[in-house]
């Protein structure tokens, strides 16, 4: 049955109590935990720290157990999106540190899935960033083997405007990618935090690939996006994306919810977490809960 939550970024306002509180009083059955390094943020959405994994310990992870159980609401996941394979390597290997960190606060809590980006150097080609690809990825995920957490990666090709161009900052963005993924490094722990949204852009299909990789389906993002048909027209598929398309809420977009939850349903047991990144719904901590809100009640036409 998939578990309707979602991603605690968009409240950056509320400590970790409270998000778990509004998630009850909501009737959301789960959340993703965002556990960022505390510190400035690197973009929007970024940078937001309601479990700081950095030397988490037992007793953290006991306060944490003790807060999930009080609302009756589950931590879906630990998420943390950097960008592993930046060409910065000092900065690379802050990230992959912290990577290791969150997999293990995940590991403390009982929570099953650490969510991340493979990342990648936006100069190179997919070719080019592979040797780095697996040499950084094995010992993260040997890391994740031995303490018994999956690790998702989600799907965005993180690449919509100059500074991320041409190639994007993150390389797990098609089948054709995810299979040599997962060829090279075949542990069933690596899998896909998937968002549907992300193929909507690029003019792929999302439900075709639910029942491929049903088995490293670890955890979903529920997020729309709209594109501006009269504007690609004008573009083209070359711009940067941001001029063609917007991030929506659920049922706002292009996305076909009943058909993907239909599928979806059929292939894949867990959570389904709202990600927020509508700037119609960002003028305010009340806008941003609305937004919640409204996309539970879209979504809970498809899942129970």
């Amino acid at each position: 049955m998939l578990q309707l939550g979602f991603v605690s970024a968009i409240l950056p306002d509320l400590n970790l109590e409270e998000v778990l509180a509004f998630a009850a009083a909501e009737k959301f059955r789960c959340v993703e935990v965002m556990c960022w390094p505390k510190g400035k943020a690197e973009r929007r959405y970024a940078g937001i720290t309601h479990i700081d994994a950095a030397g988490f310990s037992s007793d953290d992870a006991k306060r944490v157990q003790d807060l999930t159980a009080k609302y009756g609401v589950t931590i879906s996941g630990l998420g943390y999106y950097p960008n592993p394979l930046t060409p910065n390597e000092a900065e690379a290997a802050v990230h992959v540190e912290h990577i290791k960190a969150v997999i293990t606060a995940a590991r403390l809590l009982g929570v099953p899935v650490m969510n991340t980006f493979v990342g990648r150097d936006w100069t190179k080609s997919v070719d080019e960033n592979w040797p780095r690809f697996l040499a950084t990825w094995k010992p993260i995920l040997d890391h994740a083997d031995a303490e018994g957490i999956k690790v998702g990666i989600e799907n965005c090709p993180m690449s919509f405007t100059r500074d991320e161009w041409p190639g994007g900052k993150n390389l797990a963005t098609t089948p054709v990618i995810w299979r040599r993924m997962f060829n090279d490094l075949p542990t069933s722990n690596f899998g896909l935090n998937f968002d549907p949204s992300h193929f909507v852009w690029q003019g792929m299909d999302y439900i075709q690939v639910l029942r491929e990789f049903k088995d490293r389906l670890h955890h979903m993002h529920a997020k729309d996006a709209r594109l501006d048909r009269d504007r690609l027209n004008q573009v083209g598929l070359l711009a940067y994306p941001n001029e063609y398309h917007t991030p929506k809420l659920p049922g706002m977009g292009d996305v076909d919810w009943g058909s993907f939850c239909g599928v979806l349903a059929e292939v894949y047991d867990g959570p389904l977490c709202i990600e927020v990144e509508d700037r119609a719904y960002e003028g305010s901590l009340e806008a941003r809960k609305r937004s919640l809100v409204i996309s539970r009640n879209y979504l809970s036409n498809f899942v129970g």
